[in-house]
């Protein structure tokens, strides 16, 4: 691992960790040469997933998109960040402990969709106006009232 701070490549492990989302491990470094400490983060690669979309088109994963979506449908709500990233880290869980090579994007969707109803209603409604194209108001009042019971 080189060092940020004077490009060296002679670093060594100092303490290790689980980091927070138990998904990687946290590394506090330590420069030889400088001397200067740093913290990088381990996390298992995983298989490429491929996402099939509504016209039959595949493309890799990309939890950006996700994450677009779910910070669009929480914009100006008091949902703290931290249960955000946790809800998105939950959903690609779910997404990836299927084991599949290829998923389409409303299976995606859907479970983004059943996160974000247990974090927050008015996010939830915002997302699924989008993801599941709402053409009118009845359509928008048919998903309210399923909230609603």
């Amino acid at each position: 691992m080189k060092c940020p701070f004077c490009n060296q490549d002679n670093t060594r492990v100092v303490d290790s960790r689980p980091a927070d989302d138990n998904c990687s491990i946290r590394r506090r470094r330590l420069c030889d040469e400088c001397g200067k400490r740093f913290t990088t983060y381990e996390k298992v690669e995983t298989i490429p997933l491929i996402v099939i979309k509504k016209d039959q088109t595949r493309e890799q994963y990309d939890r950006s998109k996700i994450e677009a979506g779910v910070m669009r449908a929480c914009y100006k709500r008091p949902i703290p960040i931290q249960k955000i990233k946790e809800m998105i880290d939950s959903a690609e869980m779910d997404i990836f402990n299927r084991e599949e090579k290829e998923i389409e994007s409303k299976v995606i969707g859907e479970i983004v969709m059943d996160k974000l109803k247990d974090l927050e209603a008015v996010a939830y409604v915002r997302f699924a106006s989008v993801y599941r194209e709402f053409k009118d108001v009845n359509t928008f009042m048919d998903e309210l009232k399923k909230i609603l019971e």
